[in-house]
Parts: C-alpha cells; structure tokens; sequence
C-alpha cells in the first residue's frame, strides 16, 4: 500500500482517520527498519517514532515524501538512542521458571513464524552500522537515495556506496550460508 499525499494533507489537517492510515502504511516498515537495527523492543519504539511524529506534522512541507522522510528521521535517531541507552546500562534480570505464570505459543509455532525473519535479521547484522541503517532505510523503509541521506546526514554519493557494499556483503553471506548446507 502505498502513502498518498492528499491521506497526508488530511493528517496534517488534524484528521485521525488520515493519521490511522499515514500509520497502517508506515509502521510495519519502521517496525521492520528498528528491528533490522536490532532495537530490544521494537514495537514500543515505534510508537515513540509516531507519537514523535504527530506534533510535528503541522511544520510538514513535501506531501507523502516529506512525511515518509520525518518518520524514519525519528525512526533513525530513536534507534541511535537506544543502542547509546542499551550500551550504558546492559539490561540483566534475574529469572525464576518456577514463579513464571506466562504462556507463549509452542516453540515449533514460533519457529516456523520467525524463521526467515530470524535469518535477515542475523545477517544484516553482519553488516557495519551504516552499511545496515542505509538497506534498512532504502530496502525496508523505501527510501530514495536523498531521503536515505538526509536521515543518516550523509552524502547521496555514500548512500549509494554503503549501499552498494552492504548488499555485496549480503550476497555474499547468502551465498556461503547455501554451500555450507
């Protein structure tokens, strides 16, 4: 589904059915960039990311692109703060499976339901941090080369070759993952 701009102006305008929609097209895909970014509790982030977002979409200036840029903006930053707030303070519980009364679906269900995503997700973490922020944003959020530049403040010229290099690293991971079965 696609993020049309007159959906956009009705979201700027106040209108919460508009928002509802800015936020069905936009979340899974900033679920998905802070989960490839490896963020602990990607669900909440994402909606600090729109709850970050609302306020400013009366300054909004470019339609559909300029929101989709705002929103991994924060997406990009929020994430940065996580990872600066998880190295300060590693999270440690202590766990007692006696005095756990939650109940998960089986291990086979999980397995089968995350498998794949489980598999990008360690592989993209085998990228360098800017190799893996710029594919996220260009694969995952849909992001142009300019947009992608201006939420990692770097050049288009960089994105282009972080890009080119992180999906060269893919491949090649990819690649030795097939032989090694």
């Amino acid at each position: 589904m696609e993020l049309r701009d007159d959906v956009v102006r009705e979201a700027v305008a106040g209108d919460p059915q508009a928002f509802r929609e800015v936020y069905g097209v936009l979340a899974p895909k900033v679920l998905g960039y802070l989960r490839a970014r490896g963020v602990q509790d990607a669900e909440g982030l994402t909606s600090e990311v729109f709850l970050g977002v609302y306020p400013r979409l009366a300054d909004l200036t470019g339609g559909a692109a300029g929101l989709r840029t705002l929103v991994f903006s924060v997406a990009h930053a929020r994430a940065v703060d996580e990872t600066r707030r998880q190295a300060r303070r590693p999270a440690s519980f202590s766990y007692d499976p006696d005095l756990d009364e939650r109940s998960i679906d089986s291990a086979e269900s999980h397995a089968v339901v995350s498998l794949e995503a489980a598999r990008a997700v360690e592989l993209m973490s085998q990228l360098n941090d800017d190799q893996r922020a710029v594919v996220t944003l260009r694969v995952i959020g849909d992001l142009s080369l300019e947009q992608t530049a201006a939420v990692t403040g770097k050049s288009v010229a960089s994105v282009k070759q972080l890009q080119r290099r992180g999906l060269v690293r893919l491949r090649t991971l990819m690649a030795s993952r097939e032989a090694l079965r």
